[in-house]
């Protein structure tokens, strides 16, 4: 069943996102869609707080595609953005995934097929600084 929390500020997104890495297990990955400047990174910043990593510490991968944070549980940050989806199959995100942190990855309608057990978070502009985020099995997700 999808939850939705409604977002008012960017420490709103970052707190549903610290709620969600509390029921992260190792090996989770978490799969972000939204525009740009939805908000994808500031819920990548609650997933790294909800996994004792400075917040602070987290940006946007675009030119480096990859991100790599330690905490309780190590977080890698993907972002696809600038990435067309035949080069996506050659970073080799399955062995992140399966490994012993968490793989969160922004413009994941990039990846040619989602995992099936990963966690889709869709993030829409409602105006302003509000923002409905829905969270929910990747089989519950369109692309």
């Amino acid at each position: 069943m999808p939850e939705t929390f409604l977002s008012h500020s960017e420490d709103d997104t970052v707190r549903a996102a610290e709620c969600l890495a509390a029921r992260l297990e190792r090996g989770a990955v978490v799969l972000l869609y939204g525009d740009l400047g939805a908000g994808k990174t500031a819920f990548v910043r609650g997933l790294a707080s909800g996994l004792g990593i400075d917040p602070d510490e987290v940006s946007s991968p675009s030119f480096a595609l990859i991100q790599e944070y330690r905490g309780r549980l190590t977080l890698y940050h993907v972002d696809l953005y600038r990435l067309e989806e035949r080069e996506v199959e050659d970073l080799g995100l399955e062995e992140l995934g399966a490994g012993e942190g968490i793989l969160a990855i922004e413009w994941a309608e990039k990846l040619a097929q989602p995992p099936p057990s990963a966690v889709a978070v869709r993030i829409s502009d409602r105006g302003g600084e509000e923002r409905a985020i829905e969270i929910s099995a990747t089989e519950n997700v369109e692309r």
